[in-house]
């Protein structure tokens, strides 16, 4: 500041008289002498320490005596330095010295020296990795997806490589999901949940993937419900609480004894014990049934799940013999019998009499048509009237016959092995028919049974070197039933 009044009255002097010069000088006197009493922002902001301030004087006393020296200099030469020692000695002070004025003027220096050091540890952070997510929909295949997350045709064909020898991606269903990380335009992993217990995971491995497979165990959880027949038992089933499944299950165990479509009456009950599948706190699914009791017109069916020494798990009676007959029942699930065995019948379409030697079950086009027991394919092709026809021959000579099939099951063909249960072919209306139904015939060598009320063989029973553990889970299952249904009853009322 000195600098520049002492330039100001060289100039000044060189252009003015001698009396108004003595004025001026006195004035530049007088305005420098303020201005050097006057400190400045920064100064004032290190004003609290007394040490601070007796050495600013003393570099300030350093520079007046220099600024005589150098008058003729810029401003800006002598004024830096200056500027550039305060600041040092803000930096210097110790921290244990600031009073609470220091504090709210430091804050706004203190706010950016946290935001810098901030943004230098976000900058330093590894990034999270950026996956991209597609659920599959009907339609979908690998090329598909992989267009829709902006990879070629070569990245579906080296993924396709990779997992050829493996179950990895070999097929996808309306549900799962593929997620994507990439980087650089090129496929790092791929991750593809099949379902919440179950995912594959490919990452690169040079010019290749390596595959992953993690499987999860869920947490297994009891739940009971029970209901009366008031409709049918499906409908009944899902007004108790009880999942399509477990309801469909249910129909599987004691479709052996009772013809759903023919015995089940209003005022039927049902109580059942299943599973329920939990992962991370949420249902995902149900598992199999643990006990369940049935009462139809009177009559108690008790199914028990047992699990021998070596693993194999079935259902038995409360006395140890296999729920499992050798023949189903019905071979199709919720039909109605729209004609009973009749060897007297008169024929609907020819207007005659004309035996009727099987049961006809009214079912709408393409519901499924189920082997009602162990057997190999004799007959598959049309067969006059009945046309499309399937003949199963079974043990101890017993033969099956399934008549108007819309379509069989592809891949079955005269001489394939079939087991109990097993899809093999679709309701339907060929042959010499008035509407969709099956046509199902029972026969033991050769002479024609009442399907409905033939009394059908057993399956093995409980070993007898099983029979003490089966006891044991017998008796706690039967429990259970029984607490279960009091204690809902109780909440009940």
């Amino acid at each position: 500041m000195g600098s520049i009044v002492l330039n100001i009255i060289k100039v000044i002097g060189n252009r003015l008289p001698a009396v108004h010069l003595v004025a001026v000088s006195v004035c530049a006197v007088i305005i420098g002498f303020t201005l050097m009493l006057v400190p400045s922002e920064e100064v004032s902001a290190t004003r609290g320490d007394p040490s601070l301030t007796r050495s600013s004087q003393q570099e300030t006393l350093k520079l007046d005596l220099n600024l005589e020296k150098d008058a003729a200099e810029p401003a800006l030469r002598n004024t830096a330095p200056a500027a550039a020692l305060l600041k040092n000695a803000a930096k210097e002070r110790p921290s244990a010295e600031t009073d609470s004025s220091d504090a709210d003027d430091s804050a706004p220096a203190l706010a950016t020296s946290t935001d810098t050091t901030a943004q230098a540890v976000a900058e330093t952070a590894p990034k999270a990795d950026n996956w991209v997510n597609y659920k599959v929909t009907s339609g979908d295949n690998l090329s598909t997806l992989f267009k829709r997350a902006g990879l070629s045709a070569r990245d579906v064909f080296t993924v396709s490589a990779a997992t050829k020898d493996s179950e990895a991606l070999s097929r996808l269903y309306p549900g799962e999901s593929l997620s994507f990380l990439i980087q650089n335009g090129e496929l790092k992993k791929l991750k593809h949940l099949i379902n919440p217990l179950k995912q594959v995971l490919l990452e690169q491995d040079g010019d290749s993937y390596s595959i992953d497979i993690v499987e999860q165990e869920p947490e297994i959880e009891h739940r009971f419900a029970q209901g009366t027949i008031q409709n049918s038992l499906f409908l009944d089933g899902e007004k108790a609480g009880l999942p399509s499944n477990t309801i469909m299950e249910m129909a599987a165990l004691f479709g052996w004894d009772v013809d759903f479509a023919l015995d089940i009456r209003k005022g039927d009950s049902f109580r059942v014990i299943y599973e329920e599948k939990r992962f991370e706190g949420k249902v995902i699914g149900v598992g199999d049934i643990v006990a369940a009791e049935f009462t139809n017109q009177g009559d108690t069916f008790t199914s028990l799940r047992y699990t021998d020494s070596k693993g194999n798990t079935s259902y038995y009676t409360p006395k140890g013999e296999s729920m499992r007959k050798a023949f189903l029942r019905t071979p199709v699930d919720f039909a109605r019998i729209s004609s009973n065995f009749n060897l007297s019948r008169r024929h609907p379409v020819l207007n005659r009499i004309r035996a009727h030697k099987g049961v006809d079950y009214a079912a709408s086009t393409g519901t499924p048509i189920k082997a009602a027991g162990d057997g190999k394919i004799i007959y598959r092709g049309v067969k006059g009237g009945y046309g499309n026809v399937i003949i199963l021959q079974h043990g101890n000579n017993i033969s099956t016959l399934y008549a108007h099939m819309s379509r069989f099951k592809k891949g079955l063909s005269v001489g394939s092995r079939i087991k109990q249960g097993q899809l093999i072919g679709y309701v339907g209306m060929s042959g010499m028919v008035t509407g969709p139904h099956l046509h199902y015939e029972f026969q033991v060598n050769g002479v024609h049974k009442n399907p409905v009320t033939v009394k059908l063989p057993h399956a093995d029973p409980v070993p007898k070197t099983e029979r003490a553990s089966f006891q044991a889970t017998s008796q706690a299952l039967m429990a259970q039933l029984e607490t279960y249904s009091k204690t809902q009853v109780a909440s009940a009322e």
